[in-house]
């Protein structure tokens, strides 16, 4: 026998050997390399919810590349993917996330009555909401701009507004900002019921977050454009019920671990990043 061939036959009983060793079960190696199921303490919601084995979550459904109902029929974005990362470390599968759409006026009112467990959705932390409803993160920082018909060349900034028709959605922070203004706020229920009394000239702009402005944009090529610098700052966070701490210093666990092993960057090149640049994640505020 040459010497490559008795390498050869070598190689291959030691691969033989292995293949025995992995398939033998009895505290193999494909056992140990299991995800443990993750455990917690009893009487908390991350407890109710592993043990439900499926969670409701709310978002936007109209709003692309962060919460859109695509032609599957489920909802697509950043802050979808947000919600099936912090359903995976509850040891819940994709398949059972209950998605629940959520507008901007019935976000509060759905986390108190307990139809979502949590809310995902373009959702400003400001201290009002803070008093009756929590939220983890900021896992992004989004900032007020201005839409406008692509030919619109008289709106340059916000101080253009003043006195001016503007749409937004009610019960959203845009429409108050608006409102403190001096612009004449038509509002709505959904960003994209802005867009037709935009195109009639019924309003002269549309505002809200920059972010939901740019999707509004590269959804609708060559129809519209976002004029003018952001002019808030708008932390977006999770909702969850009021003074429920361990389910909000858990999300925020998530957070954390997803901002530092890579999850939170690919969620956004997934979806917000195929139009906007990447940006660090804010700080999460443990108030």
């Amino acid at each position: 026998m040459t010497r490559m061939r008795i390498a050869l036959v070598a190689a291959a009983a030691a691969a033989t050997l292995a293949f025995a060793g992995c398939a033998s079960g009895g505290g193999g190696e494909a056992e140990e390399s299991a995800e443990p199921a993750p455990t917690f303490e009893a009487g908390t919601t991350m407890a109710a919810l592993q043990e439900a084995g499926e969670i409701t979550i709310g978002t936007k459904f109209d709003q692309p590349l962060f919460g859109l109902v695509g032609p599957s029929g489920d909802p697509e974005g950043f802050d979808v993917e947000i919600g099936k990362i912090i359903a995976s470390e509850l040891g819940i599968d994709e398949e059972n996330i209950n998605w629940t759409e959520t507008v901007s006026a019935n976000r509060e009112p759905f986390i108190e009555g307990g139809q979502v467990d949590l809310v995902v959705a373009t959702y400003t932390i400001n201290d009002k909401r803070k008093e009756v409803v929590s939220f983890a993160g900021p896992y992004y920082e989004a900032g007020q701009s201005i839409l406008v018909l692509a030919d619109n060349d008289d709106i340059k900034s916000e101080e253009d507004l003043v006195g001016q028709p503007v749409c937004s959605v009610t019960g959203s922070t845009p429409a108050a900002n608006l409102k403190e203004l001096g612009a004449e706020v038509l509002e709505t229920d959904t960003y994209s019921n802005c867009l037709e009394p935009l195109r009639q000239g019924d309003v002269v702009a549309v505002s809200t977050d920059n972010v939901i402005l740019a999707g509004l944009v590269a959804q609708n090529e060559g129809e519209f454009k976002v004029v003018g610098e952001p002019f808030t700052e708008e932390p977006y966070g999770i909702g969850v019920k009021l003074d429920d701490t361990d389910f909000r210093m858990f999300i925020n666990d998530v957070l954390e671990e997803a901002y530092e092993d890579g999850r939170y960057e690919e969620a956004w090149n997934s979806t917000a990043g195929t139009v906007l640049p990447f940006a660090d994640p804010p700080a999460v505020d443990r108030y």
